[in-house]
């Protein structure tokens, strides 16, 4: 590992007119884990600086193995100050689309993450799209074989992923993510999945306007080189990657995204951000 506060572009000396942070949740605030996970070092007093120096924060996750008020009350236990209205996930970004589009979905999702989707998750309606968003041990074969069915006997096949990420750090191994299974899919029923969640602009965006930010204003920092880096910096927001969580050295040769900097962790990105405003 480079030594710390290692940059590229020298990102932090151009930092004075940044209004607003977006941070990924796992992997950049914690490392996840069956037991409720720990905090990474310097993480709760990174936040606690960011929002102390006047800095507008935003929590966007891909996450959806649970409901955003399980997350927010584990990340709270373990010394976080975050608001579930400051934490953005695909669930409720989702939910906006099936009610807007009147869409009854057949849910691929975790048990635990079904009480976000309120009476879309008890519809006896034949379903019109499929949703796949993250169900770890629940990936069984009969699981997806059941929304493969649902897909392929549509005229046009409609599946909705809660992100597209291929793979994720949890108890400190790499999963295989949303993504994945989504491919699966779109290959054995010839369709594209529409991603609701990180890399989507809808998704970003939805958070910079929810804090009166725009794109050059604002910093992303996570750990995922594509969706987290890649998918901010189309959107015109800086995207700054941690060496915590699932990065892995190759990422700094990655072909297409090359982040504004590298840090090893949050503390670090902060303390550089901080001191030079």
């Amino acid at each position: 590992m480079a030594s710390s506060g290692y940059h590229e572009g020298d990102w932090y000396k151009s930092s004075k007119d940044i209004q607003g942070i977006l941070l990924d949740i796992s992997g950049v605030l914690y490392n996840s884990s069956d037991d409720g996970g720990v905090a990474i070092p310097g993480s709760v007093q990174a936040v606690n600086r960011l929002k102390s120096a006047g800095l507008k924060v935003r929590f966007c996750t891909n996450e959806t193995l649970c409901t955003r008020q399980v997350l927010v009350t584990k990340l709270t236990k373990l010394g976080f100050d975050i608001k579930m209205e400051e934490v953005f996930s695909p669930i409720p970004a989702v939910c906006h689309v099936l009610r807007q589009q009147n869409l009854i979905p057949h849910l691929l999702v975790h048990t635990d993450a079904l009480p976000d989707f309120g009476d879309l998750a008890s519809s006896k309606a034949s379903p019109t799209c499929v949703v796949i968003g993250d169900c770890a041990s629940q990936y069984t074969y009969d699981n997806l074989n059941n929304a493969f069915r649902v897909l392929i006997n549509m005229e046009k096949p409609a599946l909705i992923a809660l992100g597209r990420g291929k793979y994720y750090k949890d108890g400190g191994q790499l999963n295989l993510d949303v993504g994945s299974f989504m491919k699966v899919l779109e290959y054995a029923c010839g369709c594209q999945a529409t991603v609701v969640g990180k890399p989507a602009e809808s998704f970003f965006m939805a958070a910079l306007n929810d804090m009166g930010v725009p794109p050059d204003k604002a910093v992303m920092i996570g750990d995922d080189i594509v969706n987290d880096i890649g998918g901010a910096q189309a959107c015109g927001i800086r995207g700054l990657q941690v060496r915590t969580g699932k990065y892995r050295p190759s990422d700094e040769q990655h072909p297409e995204v090359r982040p504004a900097g590298y840090v090893d962790n949050l503390a670090d990105a902060v303390n550089l951000l901080l001191s030079n405003r």
